[in-house]
């Protein structure tokens, strides 16, 4: 067993510490929620990563995204995180792919058998393809709906899409995702009301407004809440064991 892992192997138990470093997880959006979801990931022994993100480190992500620095501005997202990655344990395989998710690269993005997928992506066609795609092929799923604008920690949770309330990128999911035939999917969301963020940049391609994100807490809080759930849901089968 790694030096790196005994207190997780403690917790957890040898079996589970085994699954995860054969296990592969798929994170599609690198920012501030796809940053900090492979930060955990790594830290706990999954042992195979594709990284999804077509965008590039700026000077903005530096208050909340966990692989932007100063040093790491002007680099893809994608290779950023895979450094981090690699220092934190240099044995995991990881995959990069510096694109967008979208129609056009499904089979791309999906040319990997994956264990889990986090859906940390921000745009609702891109997300939609994304969710839609993962259920038809049986891949578990955890979705992040929206973060942006709001500042209270203590109001995230995860649940079924169908129980979502307050959230405006939620609402938009489940209407969608009717049409499609879909009623469940497995999403992290907050209902706090958001705040009406002064207008201090200009929208980003394909939002309707760029939304306001504090510091590291709120995204870094879902992220961490996200990783736990994934991490548990990939060593089920061997932490029931132990059990028995």
């Amino acid at each position: 067993m790694k030096e790196e892992l005994i207190r997780t192997e403690m917790l957890l138990g040898r079996a589970a510490i085994e699954r995860l470093q054969h296990s592969h997880v798929a994170v599609f959006g690198i920012g501030g929620v796809g940053g900090y979801v492979t930060e955990v990931l790594a830290r706990s022994g999954v042992g195979e990563l594709t990284l999804i993100d077509s965008d590039r480190v700026n000077r903005s992500n530096i208050n909340r995204q966990i692989i932007a620095t100063h040093e790491t501005v002007g680099r893809t997202k994608v290779d950023a995180a895979a450094e981090r990655v690699h220092a934190i344990s240099p044995d995991c395989i990881v995959h990069t792919l510096p694109v967008k998710y979208e129609d056009s690269t499904r089979e791309l993005c999906f040319s990997r058998h994956y264990d889990y997928i986090a859906d940390c992506i921000d745009l609702v066609k891109c997300k939609l393809d994304l969710i839609c795609t993962a259920l038809e092929r049986n891949v578990p799923i955890l979705s992040a709906m929206g973060t942006g604008n709001k500042v209270d920690p203590f109001q995230l949770r995860i649940t079924d899409l169908s129980k979502t309330e307050g959230c405006h990128l939620a609402r938009v999911m489940r209407r969608e995702l009717r049409v499609r035939g879909i009623e469940h999917t497995k999403v992290l969301f907050s209902p706090e009301v958001p705040i009406k963020p002064a207008p201090l940049v200009d929208n980003d391609p394909g939002r309707r407004s760029t939304p306001a994100s504090i510091c590291a807490w709120l995204p870094s809080c879902a992220v961490l809440m996200m990783g736990g759930y994934i991490v548990q849901a990939l060593i089920e089968p061997a932490t029931e064991k132990q059990a028995t």
